[in-house]
């Protein structure tokens, strides 16, 4: 394979990445760099807009919806789609890890996510009902499993292929390419140019598209192999690795600061009951709503990936701050009555999706830098493995706090995110080259 990067690629990462500093990587790795740092932002682009076009939230609600699906299988949608990608990788992360090349394992979980699309998209032409609820939340299963494979070695690869300071741009770029192509999905929904079933049918065929071309791309980075590991593959060498936990303080502060921060996450459904409680139905602002949030992820996932390759513990902070006061500003918005305006809730979303795309910079940004290089897989997986409970028991008490009203649940979210700044300004700075 030729690894050498060509000069239009060397001179296009220079414009758009500090390659000033040294990356931390050495030899032919380093040579083959720029080519890497480019491969990784289209393929992550992509799958970041396959992802937001399958969105379990919002897409396949709305499909399982038109289909005549009971709102059993339209309420396990995200619960499969959450705790599929995050909760297997602890048992994953070891063998993914004894890999000498561990593009495979992503480029291989992309492809299985293209087909598992792909799927979805059949079952909501040929099916429906019940019939179409069941084989759609099985295949979004199938799809989250893959994407938790991806989610474990991803890292790990973009540690061994882009420089230390510049992986949070790389990241960074790939999600404001994603977001402009989700802004360009909602303005088609929002026109109406065509039957909106017959649109979102496309949209789930275009993200199986787009999906396989991710995987068939990531077999072309360039990438080391490394030593061999041998591996135990049993439930109890999976349950060890989660002695990381004991064994390291700071892992232990930077899971409890994301486990802090995934009110950011949870909150935008609590902002729209808000807003339908204050006159204003979700579905009347609908098309606003997605494109607030996909334009608060264009303009700042950039920004924030470059920001956090200065460094990602500062932007954690920030973005719990940020989330705190969006929050705030939605409860003295829906106290004072502004709610029933119709481009309050909107900017509440988009400055609360801001915050919520500096915490997914940061904490990525953060753990491949603070990870020991033999151990980026595993921390990898410790870490959300635990924040795929923490999601999942979040959820259940946001449920429950709802009872209540949904303005405790976002008051509880707010002091979550002033929590999860105060942990992540503990936490050690890990952004310098040894």
């Amino acid at each position: 394979m030729n690894t050498e990067s060509t000069e239009l690629e060397r001179r296009l990462v220079e414009r758009l990445a500090d390659t000033e500093r040294a990356g931390g990587l050495s030899g032919r790795q380093a040579k083959a760099e720029p080519r890497n740092f480019l491969r990784h932002a289209l393929s992550l682009s992509m799958t970041k807009s396959a992802d937001g076009l399958i969105d379990p939230k919002l897409v396949l609600s709305w499909l399982l919806t038109s289909l005549g699906a009971s709102t059993f299988w339209i309420g396990l949608l995200v619960p499969v789609r959450e705790a599929g990608a995050l909760l297997p990788q602890l048992f994953t992360a070891e063998r993914i890890h004894a890999m000498t090349r561990r593009k495979w394992a992503w480029a291989t979980g992309s492809v299985v996510q293209g087909v598992a699309a792909a799927g979805i998209g059949i079952a909501g032409v040929v099916l429906d009902g019940a019939a179409a609820g069941a084989v759609i939340v099985a295949l979004l299963a199938v799809l989250a499993l893959a994407r938790s494979v991806c989610s474990v070695s991803y890292k790990d690869v973009l540690g061994k292929t882009v420089g230390k300071t510049r992986r949070g741009t790389a990241t960074g770029l790939a999600s404001s390419i994603s977001s402009a192509a989700i802004i360009g999905f909602a303005l088609v929904l929002m026109t109406g140019v065509a039957d909106r079933y017959t649109l979102v049918i496309a949209a789930v065929a275009i993200a199986a598209g787009l999906w396989l071309a991710a995987g068939a791309l990531f077999t072309t980075l360039f990438e080391e192999s490394s030593e061999p590991v041998a591996i135990e593959g049993s439930i109890r060498s999976a349950l060890a690795q989660m002695s990381v936990l004991r064994d390291d303080p700071q892992l232990r502060l930077f899971v409890v600061a994301r486990g802090l921060l995934v009110g950011t996450a949870l909150a935008p459904p609590f902002l729209v009951v808000l807003a339908s409680e204050s006159g204003r139905t979700a579905f009347e602002q609908l098309g606003a709503l997605v494109l607030a949030s996909s334009a608060a992820a264009f303009l700042s996932s950039y920004l924030w990936g470059r920001l956090a390759d200065r460094s990602s513990r500062q932007v954690l902070m920030l973005a719990g701050v940020a989330a705190a006061l969006a929050l705030s500003g939605a409860l003295v918005a829906y106290w004072s009555g502004w709610m029933t305006s119709a481009w309050v809730a909107p900017v509440i979303l988009f400055g609360l999706m801001l915050a919520y795309n500096g915490v997914r910079q940061g904490r990525s940004t953060y753990l491949v830098d603070m990870a020991p290089e033999e151990s980026r897989a595993t921390y990898t997986a410790v870490s959300n493995t635990v924040i795929g409970l923490v999601l999942l028991g979040s959820g259940l008490f946001g449920a429950l706090a709802a009872s209540a009203g949904a303005e405790w649940t976002i008051a509880l979210f707010a002091l979550m995110s002033v929590g999860g700044a105060l942990v992540a300004y503990r936490l050690d700075e890990v952004q310098h080259i040894d």
